[in-house]
């Protein structure tokens, strides 16, 4: 086996993408018999079938499968290496994740200034839980992350960038809380499991010994304070995302104790990665 051809991986992606070798002779301005040749020449090379060839196009197999998370990574890093090579302002493709309230609440300003300033660099947000987006990290999918901590990837460095207060929004309906055990019995309204803030809240459950009757997952704060409205039950909020949501609906809030009170949101990015883009948005970000 001869070592991987970058250009044939690229190729090779494309085809997986759009699940056709026409679709991808088209994407890639080729002609399809030279797309269908370079294929079998990559299939030759590894001894492996990558497609399983159909009417309507094409399937990969599980060797193929495995194929396309290493050519994420390899040409992901191809493009890193030829960044940091260039001299002059950061250019490209920069993909970022984030959680839905700090995409929401911390990063609008952030990314307008950093669009000003670099108009030649083409921002890809993508928004999930912190879980998700760990695995998207370390799988290359994205280049950054902005998540909760704690982190603790040996391969993942991080650098603390903002802090959210977590408020507990109950509805007006609920009597008021002398005492947070009070809401024993009630619905917990949070985003699905993976979700930061609803692993701390969950912890602060049981140590607190309160039972929830039963979880609601909706996952869009709009959609939670929306179910808290209408007396659902109650969900935990950082207080970035209640100031910028305008709201007539009347809530109860209370501030979470101890540790809970604050919650530092963490910039996460692979060890082995580095780019004048990060560096440029470094510049912009608070230190915290």
């Amino acid at each position: 086996m001869h070592g991987l051809d970058l250009r044939a991986l690229e190729i090779f992606r494309t085809v997986a993408i759009e699940s056709s070798v026409s679709k991808a002779a088209k994407k890639l301005n080729r002609v399809q018999s030279n797309i269908s040749t370079r294929i079998k020449q990559l299939e030759q090379n590894l001894e492996k079938t990558l497609f399983l060839r159909q009417k309507r196009g094409v399937t990969l197999t599980p060797d193929g499968h495995l194929l396309l998370q290493y050519s994420e990574r390899f040409l992901q890093l191809s493009q890193e290496a030829s960044e940091a090579l260039k001299v002059g302002k950061p250019s490209g493709i920069f993909r970022i994740g984030a959680m839905e309230s700090t995409a929401a609440a911390r990063l609008p300003e952030i990314l307008a200034r950093y669009q000003e300033r670099y108009p030649d660099v083409q921002i890809e947000l993508e928004t999930g839980t912190a879980g998700a987006l760990m695995n998207s990290l370390l799988n290359c999918d994205i280049e950054i992350a902005f998540i909760a901590e704690p982190v603790s990837f040996d391969n993942v460095d991080t650098q603390p960038v903002f802090e959210e207060q977590l408020i507990l929004v109950a509805p007006q309906s609920f009597p008021p809380l002398g005492d947070m055990s009070e809401i024993s019995g009630k619905t917990v309204v949070a985003f699905e499991a993976g979700c930061a803030y609803r692993r701390y809240l969950e912890q602060w459950l049981l140590d607190a010994g309160i039972a929830p009757r039963s979880i609601m997952t909706v996952n869009s704060y709009l959609a939670i304070l929306a179910c808290i409205s209408a007396g659902t039950g109650y969900a935990v909020i950082p207080q970035s995302v209640l100031d910028m949501i305008s709201t007539m609906a009347p809530f109860q809030r209370y501030a979470l104790p101890g540790n809970l009170s604050r919650i530092k949101t963490l910039l996460a990015w692979r060890g082995d990665y580095g780019s004048a883009k990060l560096d440029a948005l470094n510049e912009l970000l608070p230190a915290c």
